[in-house]
């Protein structure tokens, strides 16, 4: 598995993200905890998974946890990135047992996303495994969560695209539609256009056939996406593009794909699989007096 450069958690973003959970969740009170559990209890909880996983979001946990209660300890037993095998007890939170409970939903909606991205992260990263070919996610996230989600790759051993429109030009179908409007070259003056509005980032050119493939190195990309290629069709771009941009697999992704795609030369293989086909963990709360 490749190391990952794993972005910094987006605190400012990510406390909002909290306080609407919450607000949504709790609304005028925890009406179950404040009628059944006396007010001054205090209890100890642990939060194990019931499935083998990646553990992500720790700090996120203790976040949620801390926004309830300032007095809550939460003490992590395994690292962000382990792989957890079925009932590792991954944290123990001790409190008053009124905010562990009013917590509880929230803590684990938030731990059970990101252990799942962190997940199918490292699967896709461990297909790729003994190659050169570098597993990246999408901007296929769920809206607000980028952040979040983009650092559970990364956890997960795989690495991130760009992070939004603004750092990197990537001139996909319908950018090539509109630019062929003013004729042939359409691939090339986008490039110079983006060269001259944007010298500092770097450019990407999507490419469905081949002679998109040589139109977009011969302008000088320094990435070109091959989009829905077959593993033959992927070959043939290889040596077209000989060396000139690195060239990125995406589309119709699947993990067993990843082996035989990642022997053909390619340098990235992108899947939206990683974010919006990522199944929550089984992660539980158990709680004791």
């Amino acid at each position: 598995m490749k190391n990952a450069k794993v972005p910094k958690l987006d605190w400012k973003r990510i406390k909002i993200l909290i306080r609407l959970a919450l607000e949504e969740d709790i609304g005028g009170g925890d009406a179950t905890s404040i009628s059944v559990i006396p007010k001054n209890l205090s209890s100890r909880a642990v939060l194990i998974c019931r499935e083998n996983c990646v553990c992500a979001g720790l700090p996120v946990a203790e976040a949620v946890f801390k926004a309830i209660d300032r007095n809550i300890k939460f003490t992590p037993k395994v690292r962000e990135g382990r792989r957890c095998r079925k009932n590792t007890v991954m944290a123990v939170v001790t409190g008053n047992a009124r905010s562990l409970l009013t917590a509880e939903r929230t803590v684990l909606n938030f731990f059970q996303r990101l252990c799942g991205v962190a997940t199918i992260s490292a699967k896709f990263a461990d297909a790729a495994k003994g190659s050169k070919t570098e597993i990246l996610d999408t901007r296929k996230t769920t809206p607000g969560w980028r952040n979040l989600e983009k650092y559970a790759v990364a956890v997960g051993g795989a690495s991130n695209h760009r992070i939004g429109l603004y750092d990197r030009i990537m001139i996909k179908d319908n950018h090539r539609e509109l630019a062929g409007l003013e004729g042939p070259g359409g691939i090339l003056r986008s490039v110079e256009k983006a060269r001259r509005a944007y010298p500092g980032l770097e450019i990407e050119v999507e490419a469905d056939s081949l002679q998109e493939v040589r139109e977009a190195a011969e302008a000088g990309a320094d990435y070109i996406l091959l989009d829905n290629m077959n593993n033959q069709m992927m070959a043939k771009a290889v040596r077209i593009n000989a060396g000139r941009a690195r060239l990125e697999a995406s589309g119709g992704i699947t993990l067993d794909r990843i082996p035989s795609m990642a022997g053909i030369g390619v340098d990235y293989i992108s899947a939206g699989a990683l974010t919006h086909s990522a199944k929550s963990i089984d992660i539980s709360m158990d709680i004791s007096v």
